[in-house]
């Protein structure tokens, strides 16, 4: 079956754009294709700094046939309805139509649609530029002459050349003629913008790549990253070194290079002194390159790597030589900062410390938070506060807590944070380190910033997650009393990172913290809490399922209590779970359903609370009720129990003893018995087993 090759060369591609935009290719051609019948074996995308490309195998040569049956009016319609459907099926009168019976309608017309397919090649003519005049691009051009027209075709970068082709591995290929904005698709690319630049031709997407290649452009972004990173580790272990790995770094790079050439560099000794972060964040945001440290003390190295995209003549001496100049000025720069912030700050030489004079300007300065929830030293405060009130509650010393808080944003007032804020926090425990703070005040000042995401690491030392709690509290209390919640997709304060923070640091640490209580006293409202409160819980939802737990059981565990208790709240969530697994889990959610339907139904009828009475167990005249009657009695006091100490595992063990029962007063039983009384103590029984399980979960909220 053919394939279709498809490349779109334009002047550049910035790296951060790259990705999606592989991506967007390959949804956009591939649904619309699927749109018109036309289904593929496979389809697989590909960028580089200056081209997309596309490669969509088994395809078929002609769209089907369509066929396709079109329901209409009854006979004797209005005239409108008539006309309306004759111009919908494409029908010039109702001759073309066939009349139907049905027992129930009656007479009605139906218009028999049939549509040849069309070649492939035609359709691709017809969509491929539509989607490149409409593709998605975050930000967009228009360039030359054209560019004075408002409908000009707008791409990243200038668009220079279109390779489309369509046919099989054994065949000459077609090229897709069609037009876009005076760019004719064809079959003839370029390769290295410097190494060969010259236009050569392609047939299909094998010959495409070999050519490339020779050309001098790997095309794979994978396979570029790979080069680069096993030639950087090769390059560092000749000289004892050892690569600090950077996956984002490394997929930067990789989009800036189209032929990857790898090359190390240095810098003066005394450089070493600036903390190890601070290097790597200079010689990464200003240069691209990855900082190396040496295999057997872990210390960081003053040499580094770069990527070039170029087989210099002399070996890449002159690029690294220009590259070791700018790293030069940049860490001369960031050592002024580091050797300036250790000096005492003038006008501050009475507030103590290094650190303790960074705060001082920042209350002086009356620096603002927000404009509604007033300067960050007033936040300051606000975290001291709250980290004094959760420090007990996560073992943490009380009175480091509250320096660890009070010197958590000093740091932003110094040089290094200043000029690097992306080690903002890590600086604060250098400096405290520096002024001899307390070892868990240094820890909590870095920490306390974490966790940032759902891959970064969640501290465990006791001042510092107090600290973090306490910082990241006061952000969701605080927007929250502003009413500056996430709406949508829109999350401009990071909130939802904000309680995914707290969420890990419970979890993780496995901590009893009574969610709704401190964010009550955080926030002196019991509104705030309790909306806050359900926003931690949906939250919580994503983060468990993004674990693989069932969305329904964690429903259904929160329906059964607040869910004030977080660690708690996961714990019921794994015994639920694992109950259900269980045959007897199984068996028992399906007598529960049964009994929650029959309630449901007779409840409309007699009204709701109409069961709630106790079940005489006089009027039971089965024996299989009486057994059921008897075994919930047990079961009911014994879940309570066992709830209330937190087994919930063996809540879940006494549930498991009510299958058996349920199952054989299901199948003995009437419900509904002619007399009433009988029927209202039969409901009152399954009134019952539906109370005693909802002491553990909802049942009602489980699916299946």
């Amino acid at each position: 079956m053919p394939d279709l090759l498809l490349e779109l060369f334009s002047e550049e591609i910035p790296a951060r754009m790259q990705a999606q935009a592989a991506d967007d290719l390959k949804k956009l051609v591939t649904d619309a294709l699927v749109e018109r019948g036309l289904l593929y074996e496979g389809a697989v995308s590909f960028v580089t700094p200056r081209r997309l490309a596309l490669h969509i195998v088994g395809l078929p040569a002609r769209q089907p046939d369509v066929r396709e049956e079109k329901k209409g009016p009854r006979v004797g319609a209005p005239d409108a309805a008539i006309q309306g459907f004759l111009k919908s099926a494409g029908l010039a009168s109702l001759d073309q139509a066939k009349i139907e019976s049905d027992p129930k309608k009656g007479e009605f017309y139906v218009a028999i649609i049939e549509r040849e397919g069309k070649d492939t090649a035609a359709l691709l003519a017809d969509l491929l530029p539509n989607i490149i005049r409409n593709f998605p691009w975050p930000k967009s051009m228009r360039w030359g002459a054209a560019s004075v027209r408002s409908d000009a075709l707008r791409w990243v970068r200038p668009l220079h050349s279109i390779v489309a082709t369509f046919g099989p591995e054994t065949e000459e290929p077609e090229v897709i003629n069609f037009e876009v904005d005076g760019i004719v698709s064809g079959q003839t690319t370029r390769g290295h913008r410097f190494m060969a630049p010259a236009e050569f031709k392609v047939r299909r997407f094998d010959d495409y790549v070999s050519a490339l290649e020779k050309a001098k452009v790997v095309l794979d972004p994978a396979r570029r990253r790979d080069m680069i990173v096993h030639d950087a580790r090769d390059l560092a272990f000749a000289q004892g070194l050892e690569l600090v790995e950077d996956d984002a770094l490394l997929a930067e790079v990789a989009g800036l290079v189209e032929w990857p050439v790898v090359l190390m560099g240095s810098f003066d000794q005394e450089f070493l002194d600036i903390p190890a972060e601070v290097i790597r964040a200079t010689i990464r945001a200003n240069q691209k390159c990855f900082v190396l440290r040496d295999s057997v003390s872990g210390k960081l190295s003053n040499k580094f790597i770069l990527v070039s995209n170029i087989i210099a003549s002399d070996n890449g001496v002159a690029i690294a030589s220009g590259n070791q100049r700018v790293v030069r000025a940049r860490l001369s720069d960031a050592l002024y900062f580091w050797h300036t912030d250790q000096k005492p700050l003038p006008d501050y030489t009475d507030k103590g410390s290094l650190l303790d004079q960074r705060l001082a300007k920042l209350r002086a300065l009356n620096i603002v938070f927000h404009e509604k929830l007033g300067s960050q030293g007033a936040r300051v405060d606000r975290i001291i506060e709250l980290a004094k009130y959760l420090a007990p509650m996560v073992g943490a010393d009380a009175s480091k807590a509250a320096r660890a808080a009070e010197l958590c944003k000093a740091d932003l007032m110094t040089e290094v944070v200043g000029e690097f804020p992306e080690v903002q926090g890590l600086m604060g425990r250098r400096y405290a380190e520096l002024q001899n703070e307390d070892a868990d005040v240094a820890v909590a000042l870095e920490d306390h910033y974490k966790p940032q995401g759902p891959s970064d690491r969640v501290p465990t030392n006791k001042v510092a997650i107090a600290v973090a709690l306490a910082d990241k509290l006061d952000t969701l209390v605080g927007f929250w009393s502003i009413d500056e919640k996430p709406t949508g997709s829109k999350d401009p304060y990071a909130l939802r990172r904000a309680a995914l923070g707290v969420i890990r640091l419970v979890l993780e640490n496995e901590l009893r913290l009574p969610l709704l209580a401190v964010v009550a006293a955080t926030a002196k409202s019991n509104d705030i809490a309790a909306d806050l409160l359900a926003f931690f819980h949906d939250r919580l939802k994503v983060y468990l399922r993004d674990k693989g737990a069932r969305h329904d059981l964690i429903d259904a565990v929160l329906a059964a209590g607040s869910g004030d208790d977080l660690l708690m709240v996961v714990r019921r969530v794994e015994a639920l779970a694992s109950f259900l697994d269980s045959d007897d889990g199984k068996n028992l959610l399906a007598g529960y359903k049964r009994a929650a339907n029959i309630l449901r139904a007779e409840e409309k009828k007699d009204g709701a609370g109409a069961f709630n009475a106790a079940h005489d167990s006089a009027r039971a005249n089965a024996p299989e009720e009486q057994a059921l009657a008897a075994t919930l009695g047990a079961v009911e006091s014994s879940v309570s129990v066992r709830v209330a100490d937190e087994d919930f595992v063996g809540a879940m063990q006494v549930l498991a003893q009510l299958r058996a029962p349920v199952d054989a007063f299901f199948e003995h039983v009437t419900v509904n018995d002619s007399d009433p009384a009988i029927r209202i103590n039969r409901l009152c029984l399954l009134n019952k087993l539906r109370s005693a399980m909802h002491g553990v979960a909802d049942f009602g909220k489980v699916s299946g």
